[in-house]
Protein backbone atom coordinates (compact mmCIF):
# COMPACT_ATOMS: atom_id res chain seq x y z
CA UNK A 1 0.00 0.00 0.00
CA UNK A 2 3.01 2.12 0.74
CA UNK A 3 3.92 1.98 -2.97
CA UNK A 4 0.67 2.74 -4.23
CA UNK A 5 0.36 5.86 -1.73
CA UNK A 6 3.48 6.96 -3.17
CA UNK A 7 2.95 6.95 -6.39
CA UNK A 8 -0.41 7.82 -6.83
CA UNK A 9 0.12 11.00 -4.36
CA UNK A 10 3.68 11.84 -4.31
CA UNK A 11 3.71 12.14 -0.46
CA UNK A 12 7.31 12.14 0.88
CA UNK A 13 8.82 9.82 2.30
CA UNK A 14 8.91 11.38 5.90
CA UNK A 15 4.51 10.89 4.70
CA UNK A 16 4.76 7.37 4.57
CA UNK A 17 7.04 6.76 7.36
CA UNK A 18 4.13 8.65 10.14
CA UNK A 19 1.66 6.71 7.79
CA UNK A 20 3.03 3.46 7.94
CA UNK A 21 4.85 3.43 11.50
CA UNK A 22 8.10 1.74 8.48
CA UNK A 23 11.06 3.61 8.32
CA UNK A 24 11.86 6.32 5.69
CA UNK A 25 15.21 3.57 4.84
CA UNK A 26 12.67 1.18 4.50
CA UNK A 27 9.92 2.73 2.60
CA UNK A 28 12.58 3.24 0.32
CA UNK A 29 13.23 -0.18 -0.31
CA UNK A 30 9.77 -1.08 -0.67
CA UNK A 31 9.30 1.09 -3.61
CA UNK A 32 12.57 -0.18 -5.41
CA UNK A 33 12.00 -3.48 -4.81
CA UNK A 34 8.25 -3.57 -6.01
CA UNK A 35 8.68 -1.10 -8.59
CA UNK A 36 11.09 -3.76 -9.89
CA UNK A 37 8.67 -6.54 -9.61
CA UNK A 38 6.17 -4.61 -10.91
CA UNK A 39 8.04 -3.82 -14.18
CA UNK A 40 9.11 -7.33 -14.37
CA UNK A 41 5.94 -8.95 -14.31
CA UNK A 42 3.90 -6.42 -16.47
CA UNK A 43 6.62 -5.07 -18.91
CA UNK A 44 5.91 -8.45 -21.01
CA UNK A 45 2.59 -8.41 -21.03
CA UNK A 46 1.44 -4.39 -21.80
CA UNK A 47 4.57 -3.24 -23.40
CA UNK A 48 5.60 -5.96 -25.56
CA UNK A 49 7.41 -5.16 -28.95
CA UNK A 50 4.27 -5.27 -31.70
CA UNK A 51 4.73 -7.42 -34.65
CA UNK A 52 4.03 -6.38 -38.34
CA UNK A 53 0.24 -7.10 -38.36
CA UNK A 54 -0.16 -4.94 -35.12
CA UNK A 55 2.02 -2.40 -36.52
CA UNK A 56 -1.09 -2.17 -39.27
CA UNK A 57 -3.56 -2.71 -36.46
CA UNK A 58 -1.76 0.76 -34.61
CA UNK A 59 -1.76 2.24 -38.33
CA UNK A 60 -5.50 1.87 -38.90
CA UNK A 61 -6.82 3.19 -35.67
CA UNK A 62 -4.14 6.53 -36.29
CA UNK A 63 -6.02 6.78 -39.97
CA UNK A 64 -9.99 6.69 -38.01
CA UNK A 65 -8.88 9.19 -35.00
CA UNK A 66 -5.78 11.14 -36.39
CA UNK A 67 -6.47 10.81 -39.92
CA UNK A 68 -2.68 10.03 -40.39
CA UNK A 69 -2.14 6.78 -42.50
CA UNK A 70 0.55 4.86 -42.27
CA UNK A 71 1.41 5.84 -39.14
CA UNK A 72 2.86 3.46 -36.77
CA UNK A 73 3.01 5.71 -33.37
CA UNK A 74 3.85 9.28 -31.91
CA UNK A 75 7.47 9.78 -30.30
CA UNK A 76 8.18 12.54 -27.76
CA UNK A 77 10.66 13.36 -24.20
CA UNK A 78 9.49 14.48 -21.61
CA UNK A 79 11.97 16.07 -18.24
CA UNK A 80 11.16 13.67 -15.25
CA UNK A 81 12.24 16.15 -12.28
CA UNK A 82 14.55 14.74 -9.49
CA UNK A 83 16.83 16.10 -6.82
CA UNK A 84 20.46 16.46 -7.93
CA UNK A 85 22.37 12.57 -8.38
CA UNK A 86 25.05 12.16 -6.06
CA UNK A 87 28.43 13.22 -8.17
CA UNK A 88 26.72 13.79 -11.42
CA UNK A 89 28.06 17.33 -11.81
CA UNK A 90 25.63 19.36 -15.05
CA UNK A 91 24.79 15.92 -16.72
CA UNK A 92 21.20 16.21 -15.52
CA UNK A 93 20.83 20.11 -15.09
CA UNK A 94 18.81 21.12 -18.07
CA UNK A 95 17.72 24.18 -19.85
CA UNK A 96 15.03 24.86 -17.59
CA UNK A 97 17.58 25.31 -14.90
CA UNK A 98 16.29 21.89 -12.52
CA UNK A 99 17.16 18.84 -12.86
CA UNK A 100 15.77 16.09 -13.91
CA UNK A 101 16.25 12.72 -16.61
CA UNK A 102 14.26 12.25 -19.84
CA UNK A 103 11.45 9.95 -19.66
CA UNK A 104 10.67 9.30 -24.05
CA UNK A 105 8.12 7.25 -25.09
CA UNK A 106 6.32 5.98 -27.89
CA UNK A 107 2.22 5.56 -28.10
CA UNK A 108 0.13 4.21 -29.71
CA UNK A 109 -3.45 6.10 -30.88
CA UNK A 110 -5.27 4.42 -27.71
CA UNK A 111 -2.89 6.49 -25.59
CA UNK A 112 -0.77 3.37 -24.37
CA UNK A 113 2.86 2.88 -24.07
CA UNK A 114 4.41 0.81 -27.01
CA UNK A 115 8.01 1.32 -25.69
CA UNK A 116 9.81 3.79 -23.37
CA UNK A 117 13.45 4.57 -22.68
CA UNK A 118 14.29 6.21 -18.71
CA UNK A 119 17.11 7.69 -17.89
CA UNK A 120 18.90 9.74 -20.32
CA UNK A 121 20.70 12.73 -18.83
CA UNK A 122 18.08 15.99 -18.43
CA UNK A 123 20.99 17.99 -20.09
CA UNK A 124 20.26 15.88 -23.75
CA UNK A 125 18.27 16.45 -25.99
CA UNK A 126 15.22 14.82 -27.59
CA UNK A 127 16.74 13.38 -30.55
CA UNK A 128 20.61 12.65 -28.82
CA UNK A 129 18.36 10.30 -26.49
CA UNK A 130 16.01 9.13 -29.67
CA UNK A 131 19.59 8.36 -31.40
CA UNK A 132 21.22 6.65 -28.38
CA UNK A 133 17.93 4.90 -27.63
CA UNK A 134 17.14 0.73 -28.39
CA UNK A 135 14.08 2.04 -30.10
CA UNK A 136 15.81 4.62 -32.23
CA UNK A 137 18.68 2.11 -33.25
CA UNK A 138 16.21 -0.51 -34.43
CA UNK A 139 14.56 1.91 -36.41
CA UNK A 140 17.91 2.71 -38.38
CA UNK A 141 18.06 -0.64 -38.61
CA UNK A 142 15.18 -1.50 -39.94
CA UNK A 143 14.95 -4.56 -37.04
CA UNK A 144 11.43 -2.75 -35.93
CA UNK A 145 9.59 -5.35 -38.01
CA UNK A 146 7.33 -3.02 -39.82
CA UNK A 147 4.87 -3.47 -42.38
CA UNK A 148 5.66 -3.54 -46.20
CA UNK A 149 5.55 -0.40 -47.69
CA UNK A 150 1.41 0.42 -48.51
CA UNK A 151 -0.13 3.05 -51.34
CA UNK A 152 -2.06 5.37 -49.04
CA UNK A 153 -6.00 5.22 -48.59
CA UNK A 154 -7.67 5.73 -51.78
CA UNK A 155 -4.61 5.64 -54.01
CA UNK A 156 -2.40 2.83 -55.87
CA UNK A 157 0.73 4.82 -55.63
CA UNK A 158 3.33 5.11 -54.65
CA UNK A 159 3.95 2.75 -52.20
CA UNK A 160 4.84 4.74 -48.85
CA UNK A 161 6.79 3.34 -45.82
CA UNK A 162 5.24 3.27 -42.55
CA UNK A 163 6.24 6.54 -40.55
CA UNK A 164 6.54 7.49 -36.70
CA UNK A 165 5.34 11.25 -36.04
CA UNK A 166 7.55 13.68 -33.55
CA UNK A 167 7.96 17.23 -33.06
CA UNK A 168 11.02 19.77 -34.45
CA UNK A 169 13.37 18.19 -31.74
CA UNK A 170 13.66 14.88 -34.31
CA UNK A 171 15.61 14.69 -37.32
CA UNK A 172 13.68 13.72 -40.78
CA UNK A 173 13.95 10.21 -41.94
CA UNK A 174 12.10 7.70 -44.39
CA UNK A 175 10.54 6.25 -41.58
CA UNK A 176 10.41 9.51 -38.91
CA UNK A 177 7.91 12.58 -39.68
CA UNK A 178 8.75 15.88 -38.22
CA UNK A 179 6.75 19.34 -39.22
CA UNK A 180 8.02 22.17 -41.48
CA UNK A 181 10.04 24.80 -40.36
CA UNK A 182 7.60 27.51 -39.61
CA UNK A 183 8.74 30.32 -41.54
CA UNK A 184 6.64 31.17 -44.94
CA UNK A 185 5.39 28.30 -45.27
CA UNK A 186 3.01 27.02 -48.44
CA UNK A 187 -0.25 26.67 -47.75
CA UNK A 188 0.15 22.65 -48.58
CA UNK A 189 3.22 22.72 -45.96
CA UNK A 190 1.21 24.61 -43.20
CA UNK A 191 -1.72 21.66 -43.80
CA UNK A 192 0.82 19.19 -43.37
CA UNK A 193 1.90 20.56 -40.23
CA UNK A 194 -1.88 20.66 -38.91
CA UNK A 195 -2.46 16.87 -39.79
CA UNK A 196 1.03 16.20 -38.18
CA UNK A 197 0.19 17.70 -35.30
CA UNK A 198 -3.23 15.93 -34.75
CA UNK A 199 -1.44 12.67 -34.96
CA UNK A 200 1.83 13.94 -32.26
CA UNK A 201 -0.79 15.32 -29.97
CA UNK A 202 -2.10 11.32 -28.96
CA UNK A 203 1.75 11.35 -27.06
CA UNK A 204 1.00 14.34 -25.42
CA UNK A 205 -2.38 13.28 -23.69
CA UNK A 206 -0.68 9.58 -22.80
CA UNK A 207 1.78 11.87 -20.66
CA UNK A 208 -1.50 13.92 -19.15
CA UNK A 209 -3.05 11.06 -18.37
CA UNK A 210 0.13 9.30 -16.76
CA UNK A 211 0.96 12.27 -14.89
CA UNK A 212 -2.62 12.90 -13.49
CA UNK A 213 -3.14 9.12 -12.52
CA UNK A 214 0.53 9.15 -11.12
CA UNK A 215 0.42 12.48 -9.14
CA UNK A 216 4.45 11.78 -7.88
CA UNK A 217 5.25 12.78 -11.42
CA UNK A 218 3.92 16.78 -10.58
CA UNK A 219 6.44 16.92 -8.04
CA UNK A 220 10.60 16.42 -7.96
CA UNK A 221 11.28 12.53 -7.22
CA UNK A 222 13.13 12.54 -3.99
CA UNK A 223 14.25 9.55 -4.22
CA UNK A 224 18.03 7.55 -5.02
CA UNK A 225 18.26 8.13 -9.19
CA UNK A 226 18.05 4.31 -9.60
CA UNK A 227 14.47 4.25 -7.69
CA UNK A 228 13.19 7.34 -9.22
CA UNK A 229 13.74 5.50 -12.45
CA UNK A 230 12.43 1.91 -11.70
CA UNK A 231 9.44 4.30 -10.31
CA UNK A 232 9.00 6.23 -13.82
CA UNK A 233 9.37 2.45 -15.26
CA UNK A 234 6.26 1.12 -13.20
CA UNK A 235 3.96 4.05 -13.69
CA UNK A 236 4.20 3.56 -17.32
CA UNK A 237 3.16 -0.31 -17.03
CA UNK A 238 0.59 0.16 -15.13
CA UNK A 239 -0.77 3.33 -17.25
CA UNK A 240 -1.16 0.54 -19.87
CA UNK A 241 -2.39 -1.83 -17.84
CA UNK A 242 -5.08 0.56 -16.35
CA UNK A 243 -5.80 1.78 -20.26
CA UNK A 244 -6.49 -1.57 -21.35
CA UNK A 245 -9.22 -2.18 -18.15
CA UNK A 246 -10.78 0.82 -17.51
CA UNK A 247 -10.31 2.61 -20.79
CA UNK A 248 -9.93 6.07 -21.53
CA UNK A 249 -10.74 9.36 -20.06
CA UNK A 250 -10.18 12.30 -21.91
CA UNK A 251 -10.27 14.84 -18.81
CA UNK A 252 -7.42 13.46 -17.74
CA UNK A 253 -5.18 14.49 -20.40
CA UNK A 254 -6.23 17.68 -20.17
CA UNK A 255 -3.10 19.24 -17.98
CA UNK A 256 0.03 17.17 -16.37
CA UNK A 257 3.66 19.15 -15.46
CA UNK A 258 5.46 17.22 -17.46
CA UNK A 259 7.89 19.12 -18.83
CA UNK A 260 9.01 19.11 -23.15
CA UNK A 261 12.31 19.26 -24.29
CA UNK A 262 13.67 22.35 -25.91
CA UNK A 263 14.07 21.99 -30.08
CA UNK A 264 17.27 21.05 -31.33
CA UNK A 265 18.00 22.16 -34.81
CA UNK A 266 18.40 18.69 -36.50
CA UNK A 267 18.61 17.95 -40.15
CA UNK A 268 17.34 15.36 -42.40
CA UNK A 269 18.11 13.55 -45.43
CA UNK A 270 16.43 13.40 -48.64
CA UNK A 271 14.69 10.45 -48.53
CA UNK A 272 12.80 11.41 -45.72
CA UNK A 273 12.08 15.03 -47.47
CA UNK A 274 10.68 12.81 -50.43
CA UNK A 275 8.47 11.04 -48.04
CA UNK A 276 7.27 14.01 -46.43
CA UNK A 277 6.50 15.74 -49.44
CA UNK A 278 4.60 13.16 -50.60
CA UNK A 279 2.52 13.29 -47.45
CA UNK A 280 2.14 16.92 -47.95
CA UNK A 281 0.43 16.10 -51.44
CA UNK A 282 -1.74 13.60 -50.27
CA UNK A 283 -3.19 15.52 -47.54
CA UNK A 284 -4.06 17.95 -50.14
CA UNK A 285 -5.73 15.89 -52.94
CA UNK A 286 -8.95 14.97 -52.97
CA UNK A 287 -8.14 11.58 -51.51
CA UNK A 288 -6.36 12.67 -48.22
CA UNK A 289 -7.68 16.12 -47.94
CA UNK A 290 -10.25 16.62 -44.18
CA UNK A 291 -12.93 18.88 -45.26
CA UNK A 292 -12.22 21.25 -42.13
CA UNK A 293 -8.56 21.23 -42.74
CA UNK A 294 -7.99 24.68 -44.17
CA UNK A 295 -10.37 26.45 -41.50
CA UNK A 296 -7.75 25.05 -38.57
CA UNK A 297 -4.81 26.41 -39.86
Amino acid sequence: FSLFRYLGTGQSLASLHYAFLVGKSTASVIIRETCVAIWDALHAAVMAQPHKEQWKEIADVFQQTCQFPNCAGAIDGKHIRIKKPVRSGSQYYNYKKYFSFVLFAMCDANYSFRYIDVGSYGSRSDSAVFAHSDFGKMLQDKALDLPEHTALPGTTSPAMPFVFVGDEAFALGENLMRPYSSRGLSLARRVFNYRLTRAHRVVECAFGILANKWRFLHTPIHLKLETAISAVKAACVLHNFVRARDGYNFEDSLTHSLHSHRPSVVRGHRQGAAVREQFTAYFMSPHGALPWQLDAI
